[in-house]
């Protein structure tokens, strides 16, 4: 193990995505991650496909691009925890471990004896971080949180999608699990904090992180937007609250994305868009004038981006430093010469040979560069290694609970 966080063990008790996210980070920061997945089928998130690993098993899928996704860097062990000797196991590598994830519903690691108050008696430096839809307390912890209605009771759908009145108008999810991925980098910087206050009190703590609390969290500007005035934020379609012109405009053949922060760069635009009288119109003139006018501004830049081509005002636009951009489909993000040259794919491979692509960590330090991690591990591949070293039980033991079907992968 190489990284900043390679002096830390985490056991991942997680699933789906929220919980595997974090693990994942850990696992790019350097940390040791061990994956616990239920014997035979491990991760519901290995079935989530198409698209698929090859496999080289006649008639059986290979992993889901999915569980590519949020399990790279990690060892996979098959233990069945709904069996008293499968609990005992991971207490005993909750022992051996600086941070456990988990996602199980509030209070479902209780019977079996391993959650946080449990497994700090017996690690009281153990950090135990549970994700959960609402979190430990309150009114809603007992539901079950998933992200897209998470999206929704959480505000950004609101906020998201075309203008009531307009075609397509409804409110619209992001395109990726918004609130489980910050939940997820969430409770990384938990776990980190954890980890800092224990190096000064020697102990750790429950880390209560809720996927409603994150996207309440992140939903930034738009939140003052209604805590400062009072008023719900509408939605805009890719128009700015605050800031105008900032959006997506028709071209020539096909779109650019304009996005004006200040006056110097509305004055530039103007100049090369032949709307200089636009500069010197006090109804633009400052940003707060553009947000008020949006309706006669918007269409007056609309018309003049109509006349070139997309690939003429990128040229045009960034020699002035006026910022703007194309929509990329991801073939094209990842074709991207700036994407390319920053390494942000990864080809990644499995001990047994197989080919796992993969995206890089984007956090980049200079005192203690990040190693790429590992691939996404098969299931339970490494079972037998992680039990051996961390359990205390010797090859027949461990023979013997295979056997069982307590634990598999042996």
């Amino acid at each position: 193990m190489s990284g900043p966080l390679s002096h830390i063990r985490v056991l991942d008790l997680s699933r789906i995505l929220a919980g595997p996210w974090a693990a994942q980070t850990l696992a790019d920061l350097g940390a040791e991650v061990i994956k616990i997945e239920r014997p035979g089928s491990g991760d519901d998130t290995r079935g989530w496909g198409p698209p698929f690993l090859d496999s080289e098993d006649e008639g059986k899928l290979g992993d889901a691009a999915y569980f590519l996704a949020a399990n790279r860097g990690k060892s996979s062990v098959c233990i069945d925890i709904a069996h008293p000797e499968g609990q005992e196991l991971i207490r005993k590598l909750a022992c051996e471990c600086d941070v456990l994830v988990e996602n199980f519903k509030v209070g479902g690691l209780a019977k079996y004896g391993l959650d946080y108050a449990s497994l700090a008696q017996i690690n009281p430096r153990l950090i135990y971080c549970s994700i959960t839809g609402f979190g430990q307390t309150g009114p809603f912890a007992k539901r079950a949180g998933y992200d897209f209605m998470i999206q929704a009771m959480g505000g950004i759908m609101s906020v998201t999608g075309q203008p009531d009145g307009s075609p397509g108008a409804e409110p619209m999810k992001c395109g990726t699990a918004f609130a489980d991925i910050f939940t997820g980098l969430y409770s990384v910087i938990g776990i980190l904090t954890a980890l800092t206050a224990r190096e000064t009190t020697g102990l750790g703590q429950h880390v209560d992180m809720a996927l409603l609390d994150s996207q309440v969290g992140v939903l930034a500007n738009q939140a003052l937007n209604f805590l400062v005035s009072g008023t719900s934020p509408v939605r805009l379609g890719n128009a700015h609250p605050n800031i105008v012109p900032y959006q997506a405009f028709p071209t020539a053949d096909g779109h650019i994305i304009l996005a004006i922060g200040n006056d110097r760069q509305f004055g530039k635009f103007c100049e090369i868009a032949g709307l200089a009288g636009a500069a010197d119109d006090a109804r633009f003139t400052s940003n707060k004038d553009r947000v008020a006018h949006r309706d006669v501004l918007v269409p007056m830049v609309a018309d003049a981006l109509s006349k070139r081509t997309t690939e003429e005002w990128i040229q045009a636009l960034e020699d002035a430093a006026v910022p703007c951009g194309p929509i990329s489909n991801v073939e094209q993000v990842f074709a991207n010469p700036q994407v390319k040259s920053r390494q942000l794919e990864l080809e990644l491979v499995r001990p047994d040979g197989t080919v796992t692509p993969g995206v890089a960590c984007p956090i980049r330090l200079s005192g203690t560069p990040l190693e790429p991690a590992g691939a996404a591990p098969a299931l339970g591949v490494d079972t037998l290694a992680i039990l051996e070293r961390y359990s205390g039980l010797d090859r027949e033991e461990l023979d013997n609970l295979s056997k069982q079907g307590i634990i598999d992968g042996v």
